[in-house]
């Protein structure tokens, strides 16, 4: 069976490419405006026939199409650069007003989605932080799902913790998941785990085997110490150092080197328990030299715990390391163990500057988020290549026509005004449920609930339905695209799922969504 192909966007050191590659997936082409990061990529990606050092705001698809001599792709990933929606930046008052508006950063999405218009993937994943859905009110957030509802995708948010992944960090992302709207099965809500990836994985098992280092020591290539792994695999087991990280590929250990700290910085470490930040000593009576105001640097230093996940791997890494100190030893991380914490095998080689080692590690989505995201956009298109996902509904579910559907959602609408939706029988709701489907096929059930607060009255099109009963059109949500008269028997369709009263098959109505997809052409 043919591999399917993917385009990397804004691919930075090639943590999503990693991920996809290991789910099975052709990786045709990455670009990042970022050299260093394209040079790391290059080292690490030898099979990859496209590897470009371009401005996504100067070079469009259609240049891309040229030199990759394809049209189309199965899935686009990307993560267009984050640091414009960063709760940072909420904190020192840059995602509103003037400075909001000026970062030219925060539409660099619009790029993404003109590769997506273009190539008109089965799938697309955009990765963000969680700060773009509440970046100026929210607006950025809505707008990306919109403009690509408007591409002819359907569209839901979903938020991932990395730690439920495998992944041994507190780190939270926001995916922005789109699905062609000819396509009728549902991109998966529940992301498939990678085989290689740990259980209740924790920062003293992903590194825990490295050589010990004083601040300021060690050297961009060294030796494993064969002693401690043996006595790490025998606390840990071997499934993180060999399935995730893949030691034994590693000919040399490398970026396990500390960086420098002052005499004072290093006293300070010394201060700080296993697991415990500044704020937190300073209320046992501790006394620290730094400079910084207590208030507002209140974990300005942190001491990491073996037996936890770490904090969340960032950039900012780059400047000083002080949120990152070494659970027992008295220095912050090394890129190394940053790396492993990301989840990058041990044979993944970085650029030898120490600070451009941690920005492009900061700044990668981990691989094992990736091969998640790979292996269920995987089986999704399998899937929907073959038809084996279409659910045979019993026909009497499907509507006949579109009046018969709209009879049918008007009849749960009254219900729910009348609060007695609850009291409505399981097969007749399922059977409006189903008409629900019909009329909508390009909404996504997973984003009716967050749906944001900006509603409109205005549509582009003016669909059969406006002519029926045109509350079942308008006023909608900007952001979800869902009708606010539905708001209601959605949330009685989610009660009813997480009740188990809805199966898998009864809530995402495939086979009723694709009736409606043939309804629409023939209309």
């Amino acid at each position: 069976m043919k591999r399917p192909s993917c385009i990397d966007l804004f691919c930075g050191c090639g943590g999503f490419s990693l991920g996809f590659k290991r789910a099975g997936f052709d990786v045709l082409a990455a670009i990042d405006f970022n050299s260093e990061a394209v040079d790391v990529f290059r080292k690490n990606f030898s099979e990859v026939p496209h590897v470009l050092h371009k401005d996504l705001t100067r070079f469009g698809p259609d240049e891309l199409s040229r030199q990759i001599g394809a049209t189309t792709v199965d899935v686009i990933i990307g993560g267009p650069p984050c640091q414009g929606f960063s709760t940072s930046r909420q904190r020192d008052g840059a995602n509103s007003g003037p400075r909001m508006i000026e970062d030219p950063r925060r539409y660099l999405y619009r790029e993404f989605l003109k590769y997506v218009a273009f190539f008109r993937p089965k799938v697309f994943v955009m990765e963000n932080v969680l700060g773009i859905k509440s970046a100026a009110g929210g607006r950025y957030f809505t707008r990306v799902q919109q403009e690509a509802r408007a591409h002819g995708y359907r569209v839901h948010p979903q938020v991932e913790k990395a730690f439920d992944l495998g992944v041994p960090q507190k780190r939270v992302r926001q995916l922005i998941i789109g699905t062609r709207i000819d396509l009728a099965d549902y991109f998966p809500s529940r992301l498939q785990r990678a085989p290689r990836a740990c259980t209740n994985p924790t920062l003293g098992e992903a590194i825990g085997d490295l050589p010990p280092l004083r601040a300021g020591a060690g050297t961009e290539i060294s030796t494993y110490d064969m002693r401690r792994r043996v006595a790490h695999v025998a606390r840990y087991g071997r499934q993180y150092l060999f399935e995730t990280l893949e030691v034994h590929l590693a000919e040399n250990l490398t970026g396990h080197r500390s960086r420098p700290h002052s005499d004072r910085d290093l006293r300070d470490f010394a201060r700080l328990r296993e697991g415990e930040h500044c704020a937190e000593a300073m209320k046992r009576g501790i006394e620290f030299e730094f400079p910084y105001d207590r208030g507002t640097f209140k974990d300005r230093y942190t001491r990491q715990h073996r037996n936890e996940p770490c904090s969340t791997i960032v950039a900012h890494l780059s400047k000083d390391g002080l949120m990152f100190i070494h659970p027992t030893q008295n220095r912050s991380l090394t890129p190394r163990e940053a790396a492993r914490v990301q989840s990058f095998p041990d044979w993944f080689e970085f650029p030898v500057a120490r600070t451009h080692q941690f920005r492009l590690i900061g700044n990668a989505v981990p691989p094992l988020i990736g091969e998640a995201l790979g292996l269920t956009a995987k089986a999704y298109i399998e899937g929907v290549n073959i038809k084996s996902k279409l659910i045979q509904f019993p026909g009497k579910r499907i509507p006949a026509s579109l009046e018969e559907a709209v009879s049918r959602i008007m009849e749960v609408v009254v219900a729910a005004s009348n609060r007695s939706i609850g009291a409505l029988g399981t097969e007749a709701f399922k059977r409006a449920w189903c008409a629900v489907a019909y009329v909508y096929p390009g909404l996504h059930p997973n984003s009716a609930l967050e749906h944001g607060t900006d509603i409109s009255n205005t549509v582009d099109e003016v669909p059969s339905i406006l002519h029926i009963e045109p509350r079942l059109m308008t006023p909608y949500y900007v952001q979800s695209g869902w009708p606010v008269l539905l708001e209601p028997v959605v949330t009685e369709a989610w009660r009813r799922y997480h009740a188990g009263e809805l199966k898998d098959d009864e809530f995402y109505c495939s086979e009723a969504t694709q009736a409606g997809l043939k309804y629409r052409k023939q209309a």
